[in-house]
């Protein structure tokens, strides 16, 4: 429901957010993270609280929120999971503004299926389908094992392997597709070596089907690389330029798809590649 504009408090800037789950509260952060981020000009301080599974914890966490409520001046924000009622109950207090995920979805869910929920706790986040976490972790493995050009020859086994320059985010990417969605994603650097040629560097020919480029602006890239190794060539303009300039050639050339990661998190780089791609995810 939204409240009148006369109850508004418009002219608070600061918000203690909290994430409450009797799990991890990823769902929580995830879900709560997605609407605050909406709200401009207002500076959140967040807080999650995983693991609160027993009565004594609920109510720990409960004055834990009147007492940031009573620092802050404003109500807190609380983004909730709980399964139990014993806990949600607790939790619901006036001195706070609380979104139960839960009791929002789940209700209208069970209506809809003419069924009752399980209820039961952990279910998202859980070792629950041994299949789907095995291939999680089989995907991270193979993502950190097939990093930055290892093992080039035993590239069959990927489902992707994303190429690119030097710190075009290709590793961090390639972990969050294996992890997020079990996906086996390889990377290959371009280098100096690699330039200069008319095609594809030969290690990639036979997967050239898997290939997926990476690029980035040199001026971005400049950055990135001085935190690594200040006031050196491969962190120099010019050769950030030419090496983005050559790494897109190669792009074009072979015709491979490529993504520019300048403004783009890891989340959607990921999301743009498997559509892109047409890969199937494999764990959620």
């Amino acid at each position: 429901m939204v409240r009148p504009p006369a109850q508004r408090n418009c002219h608070a800037q600061h918000r203690t957010v909290f994430f409450i789950s009797d799990r991890t509260g990823i769902t929580a952060e995830m879900l709560g993270h997605s609407l605050i981020t909406q709200f401009e000009g207002i500076e959140f301080k967040r807080i999650t609280l995983p693991f609160v599974d027993t009565v004594e914890k609920a109510q720990h966490v409960a004055e834990r929120i009147r007492q940031a409520g009573a620092q802050d001046g404003v109500r807190p924000l609380v983004f909730s999971t709980f399964v139990k009622n014993d806990f949600r109950s607790i939790i619901h207090i006036p001195e706070a503004h609380v979104v139960d995920f839960f009791e929002a979805f789940i209700a209208p869910l069970e209506n809809e299926l003419g069924q009752e929920s399980s209820h039961t706790v952990g279910k998202s986040h859980s070792i629950q389908n041994f299949h789907e976490y095995n291939a999680r972790i089989e995907a991270v493995n193979y993502a950190m094992a097939h990093d930055d050009g290892i093992k080039p020859s035993d590239l069959a086994e990927a489902d992707i392997v994303l190429v690119g320059v030097s710190r075009s985010g290709k590793t961090p990417t390639c972990l969050y597709l294996a992890l997020q969605y079990g996906i086996k994603a390889a990377n290959y650097p371009l280098t100096p070596d690699d330039f200069g040629q008319s095609g594809l560097p030969r290690a990639l020919l036979p997967f050239k089907h898997k290939l997926f480029g990476l690029t980035i602006v040199p001026e971005r890239l400049v950055q990135i690389r001085s935190e690594r190794k200040p006031d050196s060539r491969y962190a120099s303009l010019d050769n950030c330029r030419f090496e983005v300039a050559e790494a897109e050639a190669i792009y074009r050339n072979a015709g491979i798809p490529h993504l520019n990661t300048t403004s783009k998190s890891i989340e959607e780089l990921a999301s743009t590649i498997i559509h892109k791609a047409s890969l199937t995810r494999r764990v959620y």
